[in-house]
């Protein structure tokens, strides 16, 4: 619970800040709240059957893990003396407990039944945490406490709890919730913000607590947060505390409204011991030391406890923690180059000692409104490509960028070349024709019979096969409708030069053609197109034949129909 309205005191202070902002960051967490934020969105048999809030946990360490957050889940201890009365009332349902103790100080701490239900889920969650390589740090008593004195003493940059306490324990940066998804955010108190927006330091809060209550003492029965901030600001920070422990809070009794059940002063002073100098372990301990160095992520352990807890096979938790792990090791390597470049070494991306883990980029992306890119990655079993900001690409490895970039154009540039004008495709389709023309006159005036002809229908089936081949495979052809109307004719007048070839003659073989100059013999049809050099050129195609073919050598010809008919259809 923590101290009584606390969090509606200090509701001017509240801040909400992306997640990103916790990125690169060492945070400390109190694990039991954390379960009971958890559990209470869970509390029917089936959901803490399905351990769903374990499965919170897990989607939030993963989150933080992908900011490169250094997180260290803090446990309770025992039960400290003096919240007995209070931990006694809450395990009555409230009812109010007879206490026989005279003297708190003579009252031992409590150790908790590590065989309760809510022991067995601190405990799995441990377990969950170790596997994703969070630490765990088992607190002497008030979890809370411990992170407020680590918080202290700088060796985390804040605190994960819901219990207001925490302030009154020494905390500087408190964060009360956090939100996941989409947009995601973090709810953050700051102790500055405490003193210069409210005038209340750390001697104030405990004055407070004192006044409405907490887990340690009942407050003064009647006295609201209005007056009780009104009664703290007029003492001030600096001699509040030591007016409650001179003087205890019988002086209050002349204030309207306050109750009679005033504490002794001796409670008093172990109330403000307790906040002052609670039981923790020090931040130059052996335990401490050893809590703040990296753990090694064990991928196979927790595919175990996954496929225990949730039923997941390994590819779904692959999945969900590979791309984090990933990108965490990313921003590592930025974090490397960035104080590289801060002590005047600027190597290149080659020269660096630690390899960077991203192998290339594949594609840029757009999510959800944030630029980013997919890249590949280097020695990461399990994972080929994830999606990563592009912001961290280009504080880690802008050479990848750029090679990315020079690809694309090359890429876009060769693109370019396989796509020719219109003017040029058309041009080659011309040059095609006028070949197949010269084609069928050399064979009309060289041939003497008809075996000869059905030799060079054939042959001249290959040569056009060849060189229309050549034409389609290296052009990409996009025509427009007029030019499938080109097209057209172009397909139409061989046809009928072949037609008309069909029926030459061919007794004079002394016959020769000029084409430049008029024609010596009368042409059946003519046709025109633009050559490559953009002349009008004149195709003159004979017939009038005296002899008839023969079977074979109108197959031939039937052939190069069909097969300048499919010249057409791959083309539309």
């Amino acid at each position: 619970m923590g101290v009584k309205n606390l969090w509606d005191i200090l509701e001017s202070c509240k801040k909400t800040v992306p997640l990103h902002h916790l990125q690169n960051k060492r945070v400390c967490v109190d694990l039991s709240c954390w379960m009971v934020q958890l559990q209470s969105v869970s509390k029917s048999h089936s959901c803490l059957k399905e351990k769903v809030h374990l499965r919170g946990l897990f989607h939030r360490l993963r989150a933080l893990i992908s900011l490169n957050c250094t997180v260290v889940l803090v446990s309770d201890g025992s039960i400290p003396a003096i919240k007995l009365s209070t931990y006694r009332r809450r395990l009555n349902n409230g009812k109010e407990v007879a206490q026989n103790e005279t003297n708190l100080q003579k009252v031992t701490s409590l150790r908790r039944n590590m065989g309760s239900e809510f022991s067995c889920m601190i405990k799995e969650a441990k377990f969950l945490g170790l596997a994703l390589g969070v630490s765990c740090l088992n607190g002497i008593e008030e979890a809370e406490a411990q992170c407020a004195l680590l918080n202290f003493e700088s060796l985390c940059d804040g605190c994960f709890s819901s219990d207001s306490d925490i302030f009154l324990f020494g905390a500087r940066t408190v964060y009360r919730d956090i939100c996941l998804g989409d947009g995601g955010y973090v709810v953050s108190y700051e102790m500055a913000d405490i003193e210069s927006k409210l005038g209340f330091g750390r001697d104030s809060l405990i004055a407070l607590s004192l006044l409405l209550g907490s887990d340690y003492y009942q407050g003064v029965h009647g006295l609201g947060p209005d007056s009780a901030c009104q009664i703290v600001k007029s003492i001030g920070d600096k001699f509040v505390l030591k007016k409650f422990a001179s003087e205890g809070l019988g002086w209050l009794k002349k204030r309207k409204g306050s109750g009679n059940n005033l504490g002794r002063d001796d409670a008093i002073l172990q109330v403000i011991d307790a906040y002052l100098k609670p039981k923790c372990h020090s931040a130059d301990s052996d335990i401490v030391l050893r809590t703040f160095a990296q753990y090694p992520f064990q991928r196979l352990k927790l595919h175990e406890i996954c496929a225990e807890f949730f039923e997941w096979p390994s590819e779904r938790t692959d999945g969900y923690i590979l791309p984090c792990i990933a990108e965490r090791d990313l921003r590592r390597f930025a974090n490397l180059r960035l104080t590289s470049s801060e002590l005047g070494l600027n190597l290149p991306l080659h020269e660096i000692p630690v390899k960077c883990p991203v192998s290339e980029i594949v594609k840029s992306r757009r999510v959800q409104g944030r630029e980013c890119y997919e890249v590949s990655w280097k020695d990461m079993d399990g994972l080929e490509t994830s999606t990563v900001p592009a912001d961290l690409i280009e504080s880690a490895c802008p050479e990848k960028i750029s090679e990315f970039e020079e690809k694309k154009a090359l890429k876009k540039q060769n693109v370019q070349k396989r796509r020719p004008k219109k003017k040029e495709t058309m041009s080659s389709m011309a040059e095609l024709d006028l070949k197949l023309q010269n084609l069928l006159l050399d064979d009309n005036l060289a041939d003497q019979t008809n075996q000869n002809s059905s030799d060079s229908i054939e042959r001249i089936l290959r040569e056009t096969s060849a060189m229309a081949e050549a034409v389609l495979n290296t052009q990409d052809l996009v025509l427009s409708h007029d030019d499938d109307i080109e097209h057209d004719a172009w397909i139409q007048n061989i046809n009928k030069n072949i037609s008309s070839n069909e029926d030459v003659s061919c007794k004079d073989k002394n016959v020769v053609i000029d084409l430049l100059s008029p024609s010596p013999l009368k042409p059946s049809n003519t046709s025109k197109f633009h050559s490559s050099s953009d002349q009008h050129i004149e195709v003159i195609n004979l017939s009038d034949s005296e002899n008839e073919m023969s079977i074979e050598h109108k197959q031939k010809a039937k052939e190069l129909r069909l097969f300048l008919a499919s010249i057409r259809n791959e083309n539309h």
